[in-house]
């Protein structure tokens, strides 16, 4: 069976993405593309390294007939989707790659994104998006949100050592360096290559990125109290990749342990032997995630690193996996590219 795909807000980074990875999809076409300014055009124009596929015309939303589409994803900016997703058919499977529906408070949204949600029924509906560990509610769910790239990494990481009791909960420092495709495809003066390259810089200093709102969510929910984590992320001059250089307290054999055995089935999440680091250009393209723990000097604290594409594992990837899980598709299916290297 072949189901019939929509992307709305194909004209950005994920967009393209999502179209790179269902183009080898065994059982799914897309039949719909939305964009906004780029309307009208077609996507060789947007984005030529798709020119080798036959794909549909750019159009505004509105033009799209939704009928007979089996799921829609929506790669549209944050405040936008709640609207549009809104208005879409009551009964069509959707996965939201923006933020929208990633907080289940509504106070925690209007704190977060300085606003008040306007799709409130639809946020107490969706289903967190990250694949692991919400893999039988996502698969009976018509709505899924994915989760922000930087909080996927700092989860991989975290959530099973959380989980099992093996780390203080209250001496946790997340150290993240994030590739400029987590900033989306619009034009922005501190992303242009002469103030960006030759350099990083920490950005969201002292807890107040967004992401921050589901760290607390998910890690205060799997512990059964309140958990905060300090956290830093840091703008690199590399265009894809995200690492998570995550300090702890804890036993760091133990440690490893708990992520091996957490792991051990999953087909994305590979656990590195003990005292490897992994790298971002070792996941780079792919839907992988690279998880490694080594011990500290000081006795009683390891660290714990994590890397995957922002793009794939940490976006779009992630969706496709969602959907088949949402569409009764083997899991992987699509997925299994091995990354690009060098």
């Amino acid at each position: 069976m072949t189901h019939k795909i929509a992307i709305l807000g194909a004209s950005g980074y994920t967009g393209a993405e999502l179209v790179r990875l269902i183009a080898t999809h065994p059982a799914m076409e897309i039949v719909a593309m939305s964009a906004d300014r780029k309307a009208g055009q077609e996507m060789a124009e947007v984005f030529p390294h798709l020119r080798h596929l036959c794909l549909p015309t750019l159009c505004k939303i509105e033009e799209i007939d939704f009928w007979g589409v089996d799921l829609c994803f929506c790669a549209l900016p944050h405040a936008t989707s709640q609207a549009v997703i809104r208005e879409l058919p009551s009964d069509m499977k959707v996965v939201d790659l923006s933020a929208d529906f990633r907080l289940r408070d509504p106070e925690d949204y209007a704190r977060w994104y300085g606003g008040a949600h306007d799709a409130v029924e639809l946020q107490k509906e969706a289903v967190y998006g990250l694949t692991e560990f919400y893999r039988e509610d996502i698969r009976n769910a018509r709505l899924v949100a994915g989760t922000g790239c930087n909080a996927a990494t700092g989860q991989y990481a975290l959530r099973p050592l959380i989980s099992a009791g093996v780390i203080d909960l209250d001496q946790i420092i997340l150290d993240l360096k994030c590739a400029v495709s987590g900033a989306g495809r619009s034009l922005k003066e501190n992303l242009l290559h002469a103030e960006l390259s030759e350099g990083y810089h920490a950005y969201a200093v002292g807890g107040t990125h967004r992401h921050l709102g589901e760290f607390d969510q998910e890690f205060s929910v799997l512990a059964g109290r309140p958990v905060k984590v300090q956290f830093t992320p840091h703008l690199i001059p590399a265009n894809r990749g995200i690492l998570a250089t995550v300090y702890v307290q804890g036993d760091a054999k133990t440690i490893h342990k708990v992520l091996r055995d957490s792991y051990a089935q999953e087909p994305f999440v590979e656990v590195l032997p003990f005292g490897q680091a992994p790298s971002t250009r070792h996941v780079r393209g792919s839907n992988f995630c690279h998880v490694g723990v080594t011990g500290d000097r000081i006795e009683g604290r390891a660290i714990v690193i994590a890397a995957l594409d922002n793009l794939t594992k940490g976006s779009s990837g992630q969706a496709i996996q969602n959907a088949n899980l949402m569409l009764g598709e083997e899991e992987t299916s699509g997925l299994m590219l091995a990354p690009c290297f060098p």
